[in-house]
């Protein structure tokens, strides 16, 4: 079985009775499917359970456990020739968010999210791609080469429901979700004077930020200077294919299955990067799914050694405020309005642990209260809450704690959260804006 991901990672596993029942056939895929020891700890919700598909069903056939299950049927040829486009692998993953939570709750660490990663790779090879995956995952160079086009496309879909209607007919979009407008001109680099007497940082700027929440990037340099730094924004290099086109992290097509695409781009990432790796200098991201994929997704990709380095380098933005803060950093934060918050971290700061940072970080502000919502994923999880059979089960996992929470806070109190999915959710769920930390961070400034 040919396999588009690096799973050389799972070469050794497989020793002693635990494993007993690796597949047939998959390889190293296989041995990352078995090892998940059946202790059914995904099969619960409550306090602090990530999972969302089964906390909304409370069904088993949506926890991890039943995902394993089919796929140790299907890669046991019990499935038939065409394992990867049975119904029933197809039914056991409908509802899977790739929100990393058994990665972090499994006691065996199932990787769910890569699994379904190879899974979409190997449905589309068997089955052809569709135009909404097309669309989706292909956003980043859309948006670099069609930009005014999909900006008047947009702001057109989401002021007719007639069009609305006309584009899940024809692209499976739900009508009923508005669609995130695009800024005007994207994100633009501006040069400051800086001592930088606490060193050099490079900021990986990422799409979504780019071409969507340019002022999340722009609060992020002033915060960053205020403390001392001299802030570059990563560009591509000059060896690069495509110059003028801004770096992404491959994630929207890792989502949608698409590896060989996503390793283009992952690639040009890393050339982008090698001076900062050989210099030490630390990266910083502000989109959680993307700076992490440079963590967590780079390694499956085949990039070489430099991951490794890359992933003691690359750190959140609160991440590394933390770790510098620990150094003596030191920033000169005012009171804010209001005065308090509500909190919402993205799915990948919870399975990584990050939330503590950003804990840390927002104690900084002086006579600052806020509550982090104790919630699963909100349910947007990049494309799975615009696809119209994904609607409904978008909105359950985000009524689930996450919006009842936002809508009970106080007029006054700020909302916060640092994955765009995450603010879209929350603003079509409620009606209420939602910051990034780093935003928060630079009003807090002054």
């Amino acid at each position: 079985m040919k396999t588009y991901l690096d799973w050389s990672a799972y070469d050794t596993y497989g020793v002693g009775d635990a494993y007993a029942g690796i597949p047939a056939t998959g390889g190293n895929y296989a041995k990352a499917v078995a090892v998940c020891m059946n202790n059914h700890q995904c099969q619960r919700d409550g306090k602090g359970v990530m999972c969302p598909s089964y906390r909304i069903t409370h069904d088993p056939a949506h926890s991890t456990g039943a995902r394993v299950k089919a796929f140790k049927a299907a890669l046991n040829g019990e499935f038939g020739d065409d394992p990867f486009a049975h119904p029933d692998l197809v039914a056991a993953m409908d509802l899977c968010v790739s929100c990393k939570g058994c990665k972090k709750e499994c006691p065996s660490a199932v990787d769910m999210t890569l699994i379904k990663t190879e899974y979409l790779a190997q449905k589309n090879a068997r089955l052809g791609v569709s135009r909404r995956t097309r669309l989706f995952a292909a956003l980043p160079r859309w948006l670099h080469e069609r930009r005014p086009t999909l900006q008047a496309l947009v702001r057109l879909r989401n002021a007719s429901p007639w069009v609305a209607k006309l584009a899940e007919r024809w692209l499976g979009i739900a009508a009923q979700r508005p669609i995130p407008a695009i800024v005007a001109d994207g994100f633009r680099a501006e040069s400051a004077e800086s001592c930088g007497q606490r060193g050099k940082v490079l900021l990986f700027v990422d799409t979504f930020t780019h071409y969507y929440t340019p002022e999340i990037a722009e609060a992020a340099i002033k915060v960053l200077r205020a403390g001392g730094y001299a802030v570059d924004v990563l560009e591509p290099a000059k060896t690069d294919a495509e110059p003028e086109r801004p770096l992404c992290c491959g994630r929207t097509y890792l989502s949608q299955g698409m590896v060989d695409e996503a390793k283009v781009e992952a690639q040009r990432v890393m050339a982008a990067l090698a001076p900062a790796l050989a210099a030490g200098t630390p990266i910083i991201g502000l989109e959680p799914s993307c700076l992490l994929a440079l963590r967590d997704e780079f390694y499956s990709l085949g990039l070489g050694p430099e991951v490794g380095q890359l992933s003691k380098q690359a750190f959140l933005f609160e991440e590394f405020l933390m770790r510098e803060g620990n150094k003596g950093l030191k920033l000169d934060l005012k009171p804010i309005p209001g005065g308090r918050a509500v909190v919402h971290g993205h799915c990948h700061q919870k399975a990584f642990g990050a939330m503590k940072s950003v804990k840390k970080v927002l104690g900084w502000i002086p006579e600052f209260e806020f509550d982090i919502v104790d919630a699963s994923c909100c349910g947007m999880s990049g494309s799975f809450g615009l696809e119209a059979e994904h609607y409904e089960a978008s909105r359950q996992m985000g009524e689930l704690a996450l919006l009842p929470a936002v809508r009970a806070a106080p007029d006054d109190a700020l909302i916060v959260a640092d994955g765009f999915s995450c603010r879209h959710q929350i603003k079509d769920g409620s009606g209420r804006d939602a910051v990034h930390v780093a935003v928060l961070l630079a009003h807090a400034l002054g």
